[in-house]
């Protein structure tokens, strides 16, 4: 079976690319390349799982391609016949999208609806699309659960997913398109994205550079480690919503729609201070600490309620925040010849 990734060249879909060529499947993977970050780095991704796929004899097939293009989708989906589908393509980052807002528009909202249309018109068995976090804006109710109402949020790359939500809803609902909508919470470990926090601080503290701290440090995320995501990923791949469904405790997903959206988080958030300080004791180098306001559009704390996802795919992240930032470390140093 042919499996289509977009956004394949980005933090996530790497990983996920990797899996389901390890599981034996064929991966169709799409991504514009876009210049947000170190596009060398999406490139060094591309060529592992190159050599990856030759090494165990299945196939990977890449198009640098955007998902706006509504004709290229249609001529993929027709030379492809994909039966499942991991739409990971996306404009991503909470504060570049009060700079550019139109590239989310674009991206997030136009690339999204381009996909479930294509999803639509094929024999598709289950659409799995990335949404986030962010969707719960400034809710002070902590954990986060897929229960909440989140209809307030607080920069445009969460209402962009928010929306995503709503679409392919609709999409579940009047064509019965099995779709499941997944909220990550702070992703981190090897191959991430240089814009993230554990990327910026590890960079900064072997170069003595000073590291931002907003919000003074007031601040909690649920760091969640690359390799439970993925795992988690798979499962829901492989359990596709249908219309008669045993309705569980998720309130999106009690209706008679085949259509799922849960949390995915280690569900044991951390401090920002501690940490840094994990970071500082595994590099064994104190950081230069610059310390400023909160930014508009962040929160302040994240923590996922998952128990709707565990229930669901009979799976807990597991690995600690420690063990996570010494496996970081440990390929930053490899990958960028750090001595």
């Amino acid at each position: 079976m042919s499996i289509l990734i977009t956004g394949s060249a980005g933090f996530i879909g790497f990983h996920l690319a990797k899996r389901l060529l390890k599981e034996g499947y064929d991966v169709i993977g799409v991504d514009n390349l876009n210049s947000y970050y170190d596009v060398n780095l999406k490139y060094a991704r591309l060529e592992e799982l190159d050599k990856f796929s030759k090494h165990i004899s299945n196939n990977f097939y890449f198009f640098k391609e955007d998902i706006e293009n509504i004709e290229f989708l249609k001529k993929l989906f027709k030379d492809y016949n994909f039966k499942k589908v991991i739409n990971l393509a996306a404009q991503a980052g909470v504060r570049y999208s009060i700079k550019n807002p139109a590239a989310y528009i674009k991206s997030n909202i136009v690339g999204f609806s381009n996909i479930l249309e294509v999803c639509r018109n094929s024999n598709l068995e289950h659409l799995v699309y990335a949404s986030s976090s962010s969707v719960y804006g400034g809710i002070k109710e902590l954990p986060f659960s897929e229960k909440q109402n989140v209809d307030k949020p607080i920069s445009l790359y969460a209402a962009s997913k928010k929306t995503n939500e709503l679409m392919a809803y609709s999409y579940s609902h009047l064509y019965g398109i099995p779709s499941t909508g997944l909220r990550f919470f702070t992703v981190y470990g090897p191959w991430g994205r240089p814009d993230m926090a554990l990327f910026e601080f590890t960079k900064s503290i072997i170069n003595a550079e000073p590291i931002k701290i907003f919000n003074r440090g007031h601040m909690m995320r649920d760091f969640t480690y690359i390799d439970d995501i993925i795992e988690s990923l798979f499962r829901v791949l492989n359990k596709i919503p249908l219309k008669d469904a045993e309705s569980d405790d998720n309130s999106d997903s009690s209706s008679n729609v085949p259509y799922k959206i849960f949390n995915i988080g280690n569900s044991d958030p951390v401090p920002l201070m501690d940490f840094i300080s994990e970071i500082e004791n595994i590099i064994g180098k104190k950081a230069k600490k610059e310390f400023l306001e909160m930014q508009l559009g962040d929160v302040a704390n994240t923590y996922a309620d998952t128990t709707s996802l565990e229930k669901w795919i009979k799976y807990k992240p597991r690995t600690t925040v420690s063990k996570g930032i010494t496996e970081f470390i440990n390929w930053y140093k490899n990958f960028y010849n750090v001595r």
